[in-house]
């Protein structure tokens, strides 16, 4: 509409011009004739009235828009794709044309030019071949230098016949890891893979073809540790298990052979092991004597390495920090030394406790029948030369209560049944004051022991602090202070032995894992 009203005004200024003076240069009157698209080609005439003494044309402002004239009044212009960039979509250009007569008379006539902008589609050259390596993760760029859109649109990369195992990204990246059949397929039948560029927002599209073959380089093997680190950190008495694959860019039948080299000579060969020429795998389990304690750490290296049949070498490095550890070995057979030695002593005092109340409970029961078992008998006479006590059985003679014998024909002797448990020997009192001391130190010696016994059944719990701790409550049962009191003898607890097939029947969750 713009370029249309400004044809509207310049023709009112041409009729006016020519009811001025007669002079007038005459522009196509069809609608549109100033509207065109990039690269669509213009061709006009325009005649001067008074064409007798007309000189000839001039343009102005179309310095750089290609626009070719003649005398004649013919104007040629194809409008070039740069003009209109794809955000603006249309521009308008505004040239002057000058028309001059032999009697000097000049007639200028503005004209505006509407270009639409035309979306072209991508450009795709011959792309470059994109050599893989078998068993390796392949990726290729398609280079912008040889795919681009002439209008600077977005591109968006697709195709649909990709090898198994590839993708292809929108951004026109292959990622392909080919396998051993698929890598020697290549080898005589080069792959071409095809796909279409696509510009946005149009979605003008253009075919490209990728061609991928066998690398042509002579490449070296590779290898690859699992995990990926090249430093591990272990301890004495702690496995070390690397997986270790090989894998060659020109096919794996061209490995030959694989090995390491270790700074450290106790680091041998037989620590690799092969599982097929191209997986291997190596376990090192350092001992307890690899560190010395004065070093508190080794570091020896390892040197990988794979070589192909042209003697093209590979290597990997990895170091292996060894901290000096305490031989838990060592440590498991003291703590559980320990373990057995303490749940012994409580298992024979449980012994002689149990075999010290049989005696208790025998002294006790002879006490309570001393009134019945024992008398005496005391005879006195003014002149008595002797006393002698006589021991009567009230139960085979129940009449005999009291006995007078003549001794040297004149004494006479009385008897006299008496408290015999209150005047000779000890008070059952006492004996029963001990049974319960007995039982309560049986009963708590064995509560200690079966939670001990349970606690530390397992060797990882006898690692732990609290064992050493437990193990001074254990103690402080079995040296009960009121065991002095019961009056046991020490020599023949030191003569006893317990073995584990005891200690398990005193204590039921003793265990015999050391």
């Amino acid at each position: 509409m713009k370029g249309l009203s400004f044809f509207v005004v310049a023709l009112i200024n041409s009729v006016f011009s020519f009811a001025q003076n007669g002079y007038d240069l005459i522009l196509p009157d069809s609608a549109g004739w100033n509207q065109l698209k990039e690269g669509q080609r213009l061709s006009l005439n325009i005649q001067p009235t008074h064409p007798e003494s007309f000189v000839g044309f001039s343009i102005e402002n179309a310095a750089n828009l290609t626009i070719q004239s003649d005398s004649a009044g013919n104007f040629d212009w194809i409008p070039s794709f740069e003009l209109v960039n794809r955000v603006e979509q249309k521009k308008d250009f505004f040239v002057i044309i000058q028309g001059t007569w032999k009697d000097g008379n000049r007639v200028r006539k503005s004209v505006t030019f509407t270009v639409n902008h035309v979306n072209r589609p991508p450009v795709v050259e011959e792309i470059p071949i994109f050599y893989v390596k078998q068993s390796t993760r392949n990726t290729y760029q398609i280079p912008s230098d040889y795919v681009s859109d002439p209008d600077g649109d977005p591109l968006v990369f697709k195709s649909t016949q990709l090898p198994e195992g590839a993708t292809f990204s929108s951004q026109g990246q292959l990622v392909w890891t080919p396998s051993r059949s698929q890598f020697n397929s290549l080898k005589n039948n080069p792959m071409s893979l095809e796909f279409v560029v696509q510009d946005q927002p149009d979605k003008a599209e253009t075919k490209g073809k990728i061609r991928i073959a066998q690398t042509q380089l002579d490449l070296p093997p590779e290898i690859l540790i699992v995990p990926g680190d090249s430093i591990f950190s272990i301890k004495e008495d702690e496995t070390l298990n690397l997986k270790i694959y090989i894998s060659d860019p020109n096919g794996d039948e061209n490995v030959r052979s694989a090995g390491f080299v270790s700074s450290d000579l106790r680091i041998t060969q037989g620590m690799l092991k092969e599982n097929t020429p191209l997986q291997y795998e190596f376990t090192w389990l350092p001992d307890y004597d690899f560190v010395d304690e004065t070093q508190k750490r080794l570091s020896p290296e390892i040197t990988f390495f794979a070589l192909d049949k042209s003697n093209n070498r590979v290597q990997r490095k990895i170091q292996i920090q060894v901290t000096d550890t305490e031989n838990m070995l060592e440590r498991d057979a003291h703590q559980y030394k320990k373990y057995v030695s303490n749940l012994t002593s409580a298992a024979l005092l449980i012994r002689d406790l149990d075999e010290n109340q049989k005696k208790l409970n025998e002294n006790f029961k002879k006490a309570k029948k001393g009134k019945k078992k024992r008398s005496i008998v005391n005879a006195s006479l003014g002149a008595v030369t002797g006393l002698s006590p006589v021991m009567i059985d009230p139960v085979e003679n129940p009449e005999a209560s009291k006995i007078v014998p003549g001794i040297g024909g004149t004494a006479v002797l009385t008897m006299g049944t008496l408290e015999a448990t209150e005047v000779i020997g000890r008070s059952k009192d006492d004996i029963m004051d001990k049974i319960k001391i007995s039982v309560d130190i049986r009963n708590r010696v064995q509560s200690a022991g079966d939670e001990f016994a349970r606690k530390y059944s397992l060797k990882s719990a006898r690692r732990s602090i609290d064992f050493e701790k437990d193990i001074d409550k254990l103690r402080g049962v079995i040296n009960d202070q009121r065991i002095v009191l019961l009056e046991m003898d020490a020599y023949k607890k030191k003569s006893l032995t317990v073995d584990n097939k005891s200690l398990k029947k005193t204590f039921p969750d003793f265990s015999e894992e050391n």
